[in-house]
């Protein structure tokens, strides 16, 4: 996070997950997402920090609010919270976390958000305080909401390739929709802007962001080794994998398709020299062109 810092990137941001690339990697060792932005929101000045994606299923949303509220206080208002459905099955069931059906998690996404945003814009001492009472969650009269930093609350980005429930989700409560690894990202965007027009949202309203795999390197070899710890076919086709004029090329061909924020996914963050050389040979390209 601090070399990404001087390195002159916006964010830093990280996954919420519990397993690895590859699940069958005995080395890897599980750490918790938001406990360890409490810690970076200390440990830097400027970057926001959040989420790609936290996973709906891990926490109940009362909690979660009072976490990334918590976060947020401790970075001085640079946190987002990216927050999906949920996907990963064995991890779950490795962790005894209830997986439910597709559908449900879809769901319990929504009421998640709905009991979210309705704590964090609930002013303290509010007579009655905030309620709600949905199928899979209930809060009553909570009058002593969490007290976020950022007015009226951390940006919320919800995304995925889904094609009606993810951005009809978006719709309602996204300040940013991430297109995730769309492999038509100009589409992807297009059904989000549908979804906030149905509803008589302006589209304009919300942020349009996607991800690029990255595997910089001054050479081939350099490349292809940062490349090979991806760890996933599907992964490494949708990755730059290459120099730096490849880089700034693809996360350029994003912006055309709508993008508006790129997230680079690095895989070895022990890996400094990989954030110094995209700094160096990449953002400044990007932000010539805008």
């Amino acid at each position: 996070a601090r070399a990404t810092e001087e390195a002159g990137f916006d964010a830093f941001f990280r996954s919420d997950h519990l397993f690895g690339v590859d699940p069958h990697d005995l080395t890897y060792r599980p750490t918790d997402c938001w406990t360890t932005l409490g810690g970076l929101a200390r440990d830097t000045a400027r970057v926001r920090l959040g989420s790609l994606v936290t996973a709906a299923t891990y926490r109940q949303p009362g909690l979660l609010a009072t976490i990334v509220a918590s976060v947020d206080e401790m970075s001085g208002g640079r946190v987002e919270l990216g927050i999906g459905t949920g996907w990963y099955e064995r991890e779950h069931a490795a962790f005894g976390l209830p997986f439910p059906p597709t559908r449900e998690r879809f769901d319990r996404l929504a009421e998640e958000l709905a009991v979210i945003t309705g704590l964090w814009r609930t002013p303290a001492g509010a007579d009655p305080g905030f309620s709600f009472h949905g199928k899979h969650f209930h809060i009553d009269d909570n009058r002593t909401p969490p007290r976020q930093t950022q007015s009226p609350h951390p940006p919320i980005i919800v995304g995925g390739t889904g094609p009606k429930r993810t951005p009809a989700i978006a719709a309602r409560f996204a300040d940013e929709f991430n297109g995730a690894l769309s492999k038509d990202l100009r589409a992807t965007f297009a059904g989000f802007d549908r979804a906030c027009e149905a509803i008589g949202r302006d589209p304009a309203e919300a942020g349009h962001s996607g991800v690029l795999p990255v595997a910089c390197g001054s050479t081939t070899a350099e490349a292809l080794r940062r490349g090979e710890v991806m760890g996933s076919e599907r992964i490494r086709a949708a990755a730059a994998i290459g120099p730096p004029d490849l880089v700034t090329e693809r996360v350029a061909a994003m912006a055309k398709d709508g993008a508006d924020t790129v997230y680079l996914h690095i895989f070895d963050i022990h890996d400094l020299d990989h954030i110094a050389l995209i700094g160096a040979e990449v953002l400044p390209h990007v932000a010539r062109t805008g």
